[in-house]
């Protein structure tokens, strides 16, 4: 049979889509954008534990002292490990979404109900929509509207969308037909009948929906994460990057409480405004005798009353958002609190380069936002101008993809490292096992698989595409795609047992100084010669910031500055990179002055000099 080509129309459908209607996704963008960022400053503005008392007042309204008692306790856990700013984040981005899907939703429910023909045309493609796996919609989110909580959002609305019609015609068609028919019978008009009739009986079904819509949206951030939509979901991607236990853990417990405390809530209003949810309730109170006092509910007033008194407490002990103030126009503030965002991959040179720059930029003033990202979605932010600059694109053959597909969208700040080498290794207690040639027949002893890295970079495709065809050993080997910090565990396990193992590597990497290891050799050049590390910018980007590109074009390392601060960062401990920045700058005292230089104000009369260079 004849290949089909599909997936070549679809990214001529992308690309033509993209050179015409990019006026709609800027403004979609600019909208989903100002609504994202309108909501999240009002959930965060008032200090954590009193925005979580009036979350709590919410919860004893709807369902009792007890369940106001246990979301204090929750939202109280979740500001003590740290992560309120990312559960704001994350619930600012499932209320945008829930806002627009069900804007969307419910008309077209609706719609589908009193429409057969309408019912019939939605329904193949809600099931489409429904069972295409999520990431999916994110390749066309980054494409159309880059990096950034926007692709998230978008992607979430299509995932979300479909319980969301399903159930607004679900509980329209499930409305008694008779009551329907009586109506009518006396002279009511279409209109009044759906809101007077159907949509109050249909109410608990259409709650049903929201609360799928919700919880679908939930499911999502954490792939909202892969593309920069911060959030819980970037700490669990960053937990996932790291192999970080402790980080996933308590990122997902977060989650977890966000998810409990938006599922009982959610179903509980849902009793409050369906008619048929307040007689049951009333006839549950008739027969139990009153409430408990863990049950005991207040009046909607005294909720009220509630939130209003911790909403003014909150403003007259100053604790909502403080204005940041004016930074200083001395030496050590020429940033003046501009924003700057550096991408990273989790590799160890870009996580120690993109840890240095950030520490260095703040000390000189610049508020520095750090987005770890896939290689695709990285460069995809750069030349979309949602990333500033990134420090890790090794040229010009690993990222050679890349930079070919993006170079005119972007700013080569030259390379501050090399050169560099890539290669499969294994530890040395391996004998026999020198060369690329070597592993030819012996895949039994390594069980078939070479250990890779994520599947984006550059050196997988070489390895995949070059490296195994000219040794001969596709088919023999297979490559397993993962993570870096996952392929140094697997090489930690392997090498504290003696067992065999083959796994991707380059150079510099600290793994050399910390295990005892060989690099296969590779007498056929297969790998190519060495890369030089590179700063990669947005277009644009150094004619903004003249310092800044200046300083980015004069970076160079050592090797052994560069393997020193990978290991302090090893040492320090995940999550704490910064701090190992810190601490390793402190122990190389003129280093962030070399980098950085700025004027410095002399003494009276002696006029301005620089710092040393």
């Amino acid at each position: 049979m004849p290949r089909l080509h599909l997936g070549d129309w679809v990214d001529s459908g992308v690309n033509w889509l993209q050179s015409h209607l990019s006026w709609l996704f800027d403004a979609i963008s600019s909208l989903v954008t100002g609504m994202y960022d309108g909501i999240d400053a009002v959930l965060s503005s008032p200090a954590p534990l009193l925005f979580a008392g009036i979350l709590a007042v919410v919860a004893w309204w709807l369902r009792g002292l007890s369940a106001g008692v246990l979301a204090f306790a929750g939202f109280a856990l979740i500001d003590s490990i740290e992560l309120w700013d990312d559960a704001m984040a994350t619930l600012s981005l499932v209320l945008v979404a829930t806002i627009v899907t069900l804007v969307i939703a419910i008309p077209l429910g609706v719609w589908a109900s009193r429409s057969k023909t309408v019912s019939g045309i939605t329904r193949p493609v809600l099931d489409f929509m429904q069972t295409m796996p999520a990431m999916v919609y994110l390749i066309p989110g980054v494409i159309f509207f880059g990096v950034g909580v926007v692709p998230g959002i978008i992607a979430t609305i299509v995932f979300s969308l479909p319980p969301g019609v399903r159930m607004t015609e679900l509980g329209i068609r499930q409305v008694d037909e008779e009551l329907v028919e009586a109506a009518e019978a006396f002279g009511t008009t279409p209109r009044n009948t759906l809101v007077r009739v159907q949509l109050p009986l249909a109410l608990p079904t259409i709650m049903a929906g929201i609360n799928q819509v919700i919880m679908l949206g939930l499911s999502m951030v954490v792939i909202a994460g892969m593309v920069g939509g911060g959030g819980l979901g970037a700490a669990v991607y960053r937990a996932i990057g790291n192999v970080d236990v402790g980080l996933g853990f308590e990122a997902g417990i977060s989650i977890v409480i966000l998810a409990m405390y938006l599922d009982r809530m959610t179903g509980a209003l849902s009793r409050q405004v369906s008619p048929l949810g307040r007689r049951a309730l009333a006839k549950a109170k008739s027969l139990t005798g009153g409430p408990k006092t863990w049950n005991y509910r207040p009046q909607p007033a005294v909720a009220l009353v509630g939130v209003v008194v911790l909403a003014l407490v909150a403003g007259g002990m100053g604790m909502f958002g403080k204005a940041k103030s004016a930074e200083g126009s001395n030496a050590s503030s020429v940033g003046q609190g501009k924003k700057v965002s550096i991408g990273y991959i989790p590799w160890d040179e870009g996580i120690a380069s993109t840890f240095l720059w950030k520490e260095m930029l703040e000390q000189r003033g610049f508020e520095v936002e750090t987005k770890q990202l896939e290689a695709g979605a990285l460069y995809t932010g750069l030349a979309g101008g949602q990333v500033d600059f990134e420090t890790d694109s090794w040229l010009p053959v690993t990222h050679a993809q890349y930079w070919k597909k993006y170079q005119s969208k972007l700013e080569d700040m030259g390379s501050w490292y090399g050169p560099t080498s890539l290669e499969l290794s294994v530890p040395s207690y391996m004998k026999g096992i020198d060369s690329l040639e070597d592993l030819k027949g012996k895949s039994g002893q390594f069980k078939g698989r070479i250990i890779g890295i994520e599947p984006s970079a550059g050196m997988m495709g070489i390895l995949k595409d070059k490296v195994l065809k000219d040794y001969g050993l596709e088919g023999e080997y297979k490559v397993v795609d993962g993570s870096t910090p996952g392929m140094l565990a697997e090489l930690k396990r392997a090498y504290d047992k003696k067992e065999p193992i083959v796994t991707t590597l380059w150079s510099p990497h600290w793994a050399y100084s910390s295990y005892d290891l060989k690099k296969l050799k590779d007498p056929k050049g297969s790998w190519g010669k060495g890369d030089g590390v590179h700063t990669l910018a947005r277009k644009g980007f150094s004619a903004e910031n003249p310092q800044v590109g200046k300083w980015l074009k004069n970076f160079h390392m050592t090797e052994k500055q560069l393997t020193d601060l990978e290991a302090r960062i090893q040492t320090t401990g995940k999550g704490k990179e910064q701090d190992a920045v810190r601490a390793w700058l402190k122990d190389n005292p003129g280093l962030a002055d070399k980098w950085t230089p700025v004027a410095k104000a002399g003494k009276a009369g002696n006029g301005a000099k620089m710092a040393p260079q």
